[in-house]
């Protein structure tokens, strides 16, 4: 059986995408097999994985809605060691045509049972929002990943998503926790990020994952080259922390 893990946190800008894209490179380096799920409109986890999102045989949208099965729709990132169930500008309209649909909540989860058995792990890229796209990842997922900056905001934020997270729980998903609070762009000058993280640990214990991943040049440079930053340059700092946080994600899941 595949775990399955949503990465999701509705503040924008807090490295969501880098985190799914690394991750599941991390993860196949690591022997993993994964397939990596874009539910966000903008698609840049499909073009981070080195995937023309403008070339598309056909996309998640189309899974979403029933047209298509995954397995003729997946692709293989060639630059990622992994799979893609990719998206596109068309995603923005399943949002309209998924609300009179039965169980809407739950496409996602039904379409990746077909393929639970071909994975280890399957990642799921959330756009920044509390949509119906965001409520299906939520509904097919074990886990949350959250992402979080340690800044001021980004706490403000967190309450709000730890809500959903409970709501879902309790009403669609009594599978889905919280699996741990990822620290990115961390830049240890910065004493309001010390004190940020500091607050996370105190507030969250072993929910707050060991691995920190630094601010790193390399890592936003990656996607330009349609790389995932742990292949573009294995020996940046930012690429060797996705790959401890790969290998911690695989000790983790033996304890869920």
């Amino acid at each position: 059986m595949a775990k399955i893990f949503c990465i999701a946190n509705q503040k924008g800008g807090v490295g969501k995408t880098t985190t799914a894209v690394n991750l599941a490179a991390g993860l196949a380096k690591l022997k993993q097999r994964v397939l990596l799920i874009d539910l966000d409109p903008q698609g840049n986890a499909t073009m981070g994985a080195g995937i023309n999102k403008a070339q598309l045989k056909g996309s998640i949208y189309e899974v979403l809605l029933g047209m298509i099965e995954v397995q003729e729709v997946r692709v293989a990132s060639e630059s990622g060691g992994f799979d893609v169930l990719p998206a596109n500008r068309e995603l923005a309209g399943a949002e309209v045509e998924m609300v009179e649909l039965e169980d809407r909540e739950k496409r996602l989860k039904d379409a990746l049972a077909t393929v639970d058995a071909d994975y280890d792990f399957m990642l799921i890229d959330c756009p920044p929002s509390l949509s119906m796209l965001t409520l299906n990842g939520l509904c097919a997922a074990n886990g949350v990943i959250i992402p979080m900056q340690c800044e001021y905001y980004a706490l403000e934020g967190l309450s709000d998503l730890v809500n959903t997270i409970k709501k879902v729980h309790a009403k669609l998903n009594p599978s889905l926790k919280i699996i741990g609070l990822l620290r990115v762009m961390y830049d240890p000058r910065m004493t309001l990020s010390q004190q940020v993280s500091a607050q996370l640990e105190q507030h969250f214990g072993d929910k707050v994952f060991k691995t920190i991943i630094p601010r790193n040049v390399r890592l936003a440079e990656a996607p330009s080259y349609g790389m995932p930053g742990v292949n573009f340059d294995p020996a940046s700092k930012g690429a060797q922390a996705y790959l401890n946080f790969g290998a911690e994600m695989i000790e983790r899941i033996k304890t869920l």
